[in-house]
């Protein structure tokens, strides 16, 4: 009988290591199922509720576990934020490759834009774009497969329309598919997404992200366009596996949006 039940335990303890493989198996094949792009203007950090709280906002991040984050409205050290980096705080919380890009001076530090990725990036750049209630500008990081590219444009029209073309001829230079994100501070029905959109794909849908609380308005955009020519509109919009705006109504005045695409795009 002590036989037999030393090998019913040995048996029991082979299905149990099995079950957690396979588990295991599963949770990895999901998520290398999926190349996952996620836009967030956070606000630097200060939510609907008016707290400020980084742990939130990288919680939000982190919650749709993105390979790459564009972020728009950050400090870096500035008297308005304590002297915080508040990129790399929330870099910390994620555990994700933080790259910056300084828009204008403000309050003895810099306020601008940045990219969270899980992969290190190969190059990081900043352009100045349009603004004339203040400067505005545009992140490119380099990777292994691609370029990623973070943008907050300007409150007035004119500046955004002049925005398009300086964001495309930085595309048209690389060799490599091209995505840039953001708050384009446009509706699609706007001169500034119509021309946009001449050169570039928008994979996010058309639900609307602005305010959080009640969004009304459409103004944070995904889209990419690949300078090579070895993939077309139609290729990125198969590739598509979800687009979400995520339901978020407190973390910040925005509402994140997601993308999910099948890596094998790359290929």
């Amino acid at each position: 009988m002590k036989l037999i039940s030393l090998q019913t335990r040995r048996l029991a303890l082979l299905a149990i290591s099995l079950l957690t493989l396979s588990a295991t198996l599963c949770y990895a094949a999901d998520e290398n199922g999926s190349f996952r792009i996620m836009s967030y203007n956070v606000c630097n950090g200060k939510g609907l509720d008016k707290k400020t709280d980084y742990q939130r906002t990288a919680d939000v991040i982190k919650s749709e576990n993105p390979d790459v984050c564009a972020i728009q409205e950050l400090d870096y050290k500035t008297k308005r934020s304590n002297g915080v980096d508040v990129l790399a705080e929330l870099a910390k919380f994620t555990d994700m490759f933080p790259s910056y890009g300084p828009a204008i001076d403000y309050q003895g530090g810099k306020y601008g834009i940045g990219i969270l990725s899980k992969e290190k990036p190969i190059k990081v750049e900043y352009f100045p774009l349009p603004g004339r209630e203040e400067q505005r500008c545009l992140l490119m990081v380099e990777f292994e497969k691609y370029v990623f590219c973070c943008s907050h444009w300007s409150l007035t029209p004119e500046d955004r329309v002049l925005s398009v073309p300086i964001v495309t001829n930085k595309m048209k230079e690389r060799n490599k598919p091209v995505f840039v994100c953001g708050d384009f501070n446009a509706s699609p029905n706007e001169e500034t997404i119509k021309d946009l959109s001449k050169d570039w794909t928008v994979l996010s849908n058309g639900e609307f992200t602005f305010p959080a609380n009640k969004p009304s308005v459409r103004i944070d955009y995904i889209c990419v366009a690949d300078p090579t020519g070895k993939t077309s509109p139609a290729d990125w919009l198969k590739a598509i596996k979800k687009a979400t705006v995520v339901h978020e109504p407190v973390a910040s005045d925005h509402r994140p949006i997601t993308v999910e695409l099948d890596p094998t795009i790359f290929d």
